[in-house]
């Protein structure tokens, strides 16, 4: 089967992004953008537009992207959370660097992110588990995340186990579950333009808290 897409087109005419108006570190412009694209949706929280792709190489030397929600960003980095045992969780403890990216449909923007991955203080990891719906809470013990399981039966089994253990007590997290952050050495901010001729701008970093900022072509 071949579904011709060549007709698929969009240009990009809202936004351009010049060096002299960026600022001197990558966080900043993130944080504007962020606060931009937010905007379209006014009061909703529910658009996930802090959803993101993380790219990591698995165990069998393969890349492997998988769509994950941004928890909390700082001049410290990128924060997520998941389960340490998943297959995102081993390649990361196998190979730390990993890959964000970030698409923005309402402003024509992108965001890529090249990091170095830690796990966060288990305190942290703590206190943000303490405040997740008591369901999610619940569904963190139930998964095994990545591992091979019998039938989608035996996972609401396995709720249902945890849901009547947990009836009126507190839920603490798992052991393997919790939160990384990336710590990026390199930001890309990627701005759609008419004609496809993009723009591209770079902050490179090549000392702690010293960046440099360079155009790429589109």
């Amino acid at each position: 089967m071949t579904v011709d897409l060549s007709n698929f087109r969009k240009n990009y005419t809202k936004n351009s992004l010049l060096e002299s108006e960026v600022p001197q570190e990558p966080f900043q412009l993130f944080d504007n953008w962020f606060k931009q694209e937010k905007s379209f949706y006014k009061e909703k929280n529910n658009e996930e537009i802090n959803a993101m792709s993380i790219s990591t190489i698995g165990t069998d030397g393969g890349p492997e992207t998988r769509v994950v929600l941004l928890k909390e960003y700082s001049k410290d980095g990128f924060v997520f959370y998941t389960n340490y045992y998943s297959i995102k969780g081993r390649s990361i403890q196998n190979r730390p660097k990993v890959c964000l990216s970030f698409y923005w449909r309402n402003t024509e923007r992108q965001i890529i992110v090249k990091g170095i991955t830690s796990k966060i203080k288990r305190k942290k990891s703590d206190e943000y588990f303490s405040n997740r719906p008591r369901g999610n809470q619940i569904g963190s013990w139930v998964s095994r995340q990545s591992r091979i399981i019998p039938s989608k039966q035996y996972l609401l089994k396995q709720y249902n186990k945890w849901n009547n253990f947990f009836n009126k007590k507190k839920i603490k997290r798992p052991f393997d579950w919790g939160g990384y952050i990336v710590k990026p050495y390199q930001i890309e901010f990627w701005q759609g333009q008419p004609n496809r001729l993009h723009d591209r701008l770079v902050y490179h970093s090549e000392k702690e808290n010293k960046w440099i900022l360079y155009r790429l072509s589109p």
